[in-house]
């Protein structure tokens, strides 16, 4: 059985919305985490060691960081396609989207929010937006989809940061088409049925 430790509105959406793309059997537990906004809190319940989300526990084992939980689910249902195996030739560009988010996009969008986003020492580790955006939208010039014509966990990761706040990603088409591809997935409308739990 996969538990999903789940805070509604939050980085672990995106993982409601990956095991609804695979079909997985799992359960939600509902935490409370402390928000921007000052409300929320720790809950002694989730089992993450920062009380954050997402957390998800598969048959006694703890997972954490989206990331990881994304590549282990991935494997997990490989017959799902949302994430290619070793071996496959678009394992390594998977594999590189996966990390760029975790290593570049997320941390540059939060610099950003904060006002540091010029700062030489953001630049220097990531870059500047435009750069991101460059890479995204170059990555999407020719084809529908991050790794060509199939949708994978990848789209899904970067496209969910879209989905709390548009303006993170390259305005235009053919961004704009590739959201409404990834928006208009049955899987996504489940997910966000049960995303309040």
């Amino acid at each position: 059985m996969l538990t999903l430790h789940h805070a509604p509105q939050s980085r672990s959406s995106r993982i409601v919305w990956l095991l609804e793309e695979l079909g997985a059997d799992y359960q939600l537990k509902l935490t409370d985490i402390p928000r921007q906004d000052g409300t929320g809190g720790a809950d002694a319940n989730n089992p993450h060691p920062d009380k954050k989300v997402p957390a998800l526990v598969h048959n006694g084992v703890l997972i954490t960081e989206s990331i990881a939980i994304i590549l282990y689910l991935t494997d997990l249902y490989p017959k799902a396609g949302l994430g290619p195996l070793a071996g496959d030739p678009k394992r390594g560009p998977y594999l590189t989207w996966l990390a760029y988010y975790a290593g570049v996009i997320e941390p540059m969008v939060t610099a950003n929010v904060c006002g540091v986003g010029d700062a030489p020492w953001v630049v220097r580790s990531w870059r500047r937006m435009d750069d991101m955006h460059a890479r995204v939208g170059a990555a999407l010039a020719d084809q529908p989809y991050l790794l060509g014509d199939r949708f994978s966990a990848a789209d899904l990761l970067i496209a969910s940061m879209a989905e709390f706040m548009r303006t993170v990603l390259p305005a235009g088409d053919p961004v704009d088409a590739y959201l409404a591809r990834c928006s208009a997935r049955p899987a996504l409308a489940r997910s966000k049925s049960k995303d309040s739990g």
